[in-house]
């Protein structure tokens, strides 16, 4: 079974995957240079082990970070089979050739002094954007991701989970070969905020609200929605657990601006009202961002 997605060479879209992987392993690598390695933070993956071997044996953290990724790749292609393709290499490679680079260019210093904290939230914003465009291409960061699968295959752990105890192992490897309780501090702070801006920059910022309605006076609501918001809106049966009463539930989706007009005037005819409110990471469908440009972007 082949889990690689293919675009025809030089095609628009292998253009755009591979200008997202360039332009992402370079922020990915400016982020560790700048930010992450001067002040010994351990941020998990090869290049925390990486991070941590330089400071001991004073090792070009790219090129170990690289001897790293070339063998998990490839035990992972023979393990997982061929999920890992060129454009996964190719992010690798040239986050390590930019890393080192860099490093050679720019030196050891941080660009921030005197300043871990401040150096751990841009590095940690630094490394999310660089993740975010090379997971967009649909290339994978290899390193300990691959651990992580192969360790979720052989015992059946979420591959999230398995990644957590993977970082957290080398985040306390850190703890201790420094022997300085903020290093792993400021790497949680890392890995936080990474997670956090991949999220964004793979789901987006979305200000839509999902809207699940209950209400005697459904048919007003219904007409508020669509004559006055301009919204779509579908009503669903549904029934009582406690009573078997049947009801009527209104379910919309609007922008967060809107949910205060509406839940004002949901007030105003009918305060005994249920109104379930949740975020949206993202909403697809006439209105919105259709399917066909969600799957073009991509």
């Amino acid at each position: 079974m082949a889990f690689i997605s293919k675009e025809k060479v030089f095609s628009k879209k292998w253009w755009i995957n591979y200008t997202l992987i360039v332009v992402g392993s370079f922020i990915l690598a400016a982020g560790f240079v700048l930010f992450i390695t001067p002040y010994k933070i351990v941020p998990g993956g090869v290049y925390g082990i990486s991070i941590v071997l330089h400071y001991i044996f004073g090792t070009p953290v790219g090129l170990v970070a690289l001897a790293f990724d070339i063998p998990l790749t490839i035990i992972g292609i023979k393990v997982l089979g061929p999920r890992f393709g060129m454009k996964t290499v190719v992010g690798f490679v040239l986050t390590a050739f930019f890393n080192d680079g860099l490093t050679y260019l720019y030196g050891y210093e941080p660009l921030v002094k005197n300043d871990a904290l401040l150096s751990s939230i841009f590095g940690g914003l630094f490394l999310g954007v660089g993740l975010g465009l090379i997971f967009k291409s649909k290339a994978t960061s290899g390193g300990t991701d691959i651990i992580g699968m192969i360790i979720s295959k052989y015992t059946r752990l979420p591959v999230g989970q398995v990644m957590i105890m993977v970082d957290s192992t080398i985040v306390l490897l850190g703890l201790a070969v420094f022997r300085e309780w903020e290093i792993p501090l400021y790497s949680l702070i890392v890995i936080f905020i990474t997670g956090k801006v991949v999220d964004t920059i793979l789901e987006g910022m979305n200000y839509d609200k999902v809207l699940f309605i209950i209400s005697d006076k459904h048919k007003e609501i219904g007409d508020k929605i669509m004559r006055d918001l301009n919204r779509g809106a579908t009503l669903l049966d549904g029934k009582g657990m406690y009573n078997q009463q049947e009801r009527q539930i209104i379910f919309s989706v609007v922008n967060r601006r809107e949910v205060t007009i509406l839940q004002e005037y949901i007030h105003s005819i009918d305060p005994r009202a249920f109104v379930t409110v949740m975020n949206s990471n993202e909403i697809l469908g006439e209105g919105f961002k259709s399917l066909r440009e969600k799957v073009t972007d991509n």
